[in-house]
């Protein structure tokens, strides 16, 4: 396993980071994770020398803290670090936020979190933070021996993140960041921003929601057959990412052993500035040809809909039909689905809107969606 220094801790953290949002689930059911396999995949990890393991409230139905807490035991607390987060749209006074992180020290069984983070931060949660004097509790938190480190994730445009990371001497941050989305929330000249003022940068969606990981296009096939490129999908992406040196932490969501197995087996190939000119260009040409037209990582912020349409699913689909050229396969995967589970299903209630970090339309994307799929 390769390390990186973490920005101003002087700490060593490993360059793949294991996400806990997307664990091996029973029957599809996001609350019901499946612990051997899941405690099984991130012990494996650890003892191949990953050492960043990331979790939050909300991941896995709030199933995600419980089950990382028992994949540490056992000594497998003193090989990692553990990051988790602050749900601060369930913050309303600073006692909640009291609340919140006992529970959660509770639910991890630790006496302390190495990194705390102010989860997805956006212009309006950062103004209700600011009025809480959130600041000054985490400092508390910290003076406690609760937490270690402190920092947060973001989604929102870059003078926002520009704005919270003037406003304290963080020592962390993380940002959604890849090829795809070097302009997009802080992008590339956050990443900078951010490094440039000594934060360590954690990396989140590098694959995209998997949208980076799977088959090629056809076009994206050819580019790389042309050029000499025998990379899969996954490592492409990820060597791009651990090609820059402004990041600290790639974290990737893994759902399987295989998965594991190979993003572990890609950091060890790692290394800033081990890409050249020429490669960066053609990954250049491989973004253009794979940006779908739903910008959707498939994190699950918007579920459970009330009226039962699963969301990330529908874009999924959508975004592969287009990007694909396989209308009829995804159209038949669509109509398989539970008919409450639809796009077709929505009744505009605007609940996901207000939930989804990338802001986007959903409403009127799944009506795009429902009747692409309706012919």
């Amino acid at each position: 396993m390769k390390y990186r220094t973490f920005g101003n801790t002087g700490l060593k953290v490993s360059v793949l980071g294991f996400g806990a949002m997307r664990l091996p689930t029973i029957d599809g059911e996001t609350g019901r994770i499946n612990e051997e396999e899941a405690i099984k995949m991130i012990r494996f990890a650890i003892d191949r020398g990953v050492n960043y393991i990331d979790t939050a409230w909300p991941y896995h139905d709030g199933k995600s803290e419980v089950l990382v807490g028992k994949a540490l035991k056992d000594g497998y607390r003193e090989k990692a670090m553990v990051a988790t987060k602050l749900p601060v749209w369930s913050v309303e006074k600073i006692e909640d936020a009291d609340e919140i992180l006992d529970k959660q020290l509770e639910k991890l069984d630790l006496e302390y979190i190495d990194f705390y983070l102010l989860h997805a931060l956006n212009k309006n949660s950062w103004a209700k933070m600011k009025k809480l004097n959130i600041l000054e509790w985490l400092e508390k938190a910290r003076e406690e021996g609760k937490i270690k480190h402190i920092g947060f994730s973001f989604h929102d445009e870059y003078r926002v993140f520009k704005e919270i990371v003037d406003a304290y001497s963080w020592d962390f941050c993380q940002i959604q960041y890849n090829y795809l989305d070097t302009e997009y929330q802080a992008g590339k000249k956050g990443l900078q921003y951010a490094h440039d003022k000594g934060l360590a940068v954690v990396i989140m969606e590098p694959l995209r929601g998997g949208l980076l990981a799977g088959e090629a296009p056809a076009e994206v096939k050819r580019i790389m057959k042309e050029n000499n490129i025998n990379n899969s999908m996954a490592d492409l992406a990820l060597q791009w990412l651990w090609n820059q040196k402004e990041i600290s932490v790639v974290l990737s969501g893994m759902s399987t052993m295989e998965q594991v197995k190979e993003n572990i087996l890609s950091a060890t190939f790692s290394a800033v500035n081990s890409l050249t000119l020429d490669e960066i260009d053609i990954i250049e040409e491989i973004a253009e040809k794979m940006r779908g037209p739903v910008s959707c990582t498939r994190c699950a912020y918007c579920m459970p809909c009330p009226n039962g349409v699963n969301i990330p699913e529908n874009f999924y689909l959508y975004n592969t039909a287009k990007l694909f050229d396989n209308f009829e396969d995804n159209q038949k995967r669509y109509h398989e689905m539970e008919e409450d589970n639809r796009a077709v299903n929505c009744i505009k209630c605007a609940q996901c809107e207000e939930l989804c970090p990338q802001n986007l339309p959903i409403m009127n994307l799944l009506e795009e969606v429902a009747a692409y799929f309706n012919g």
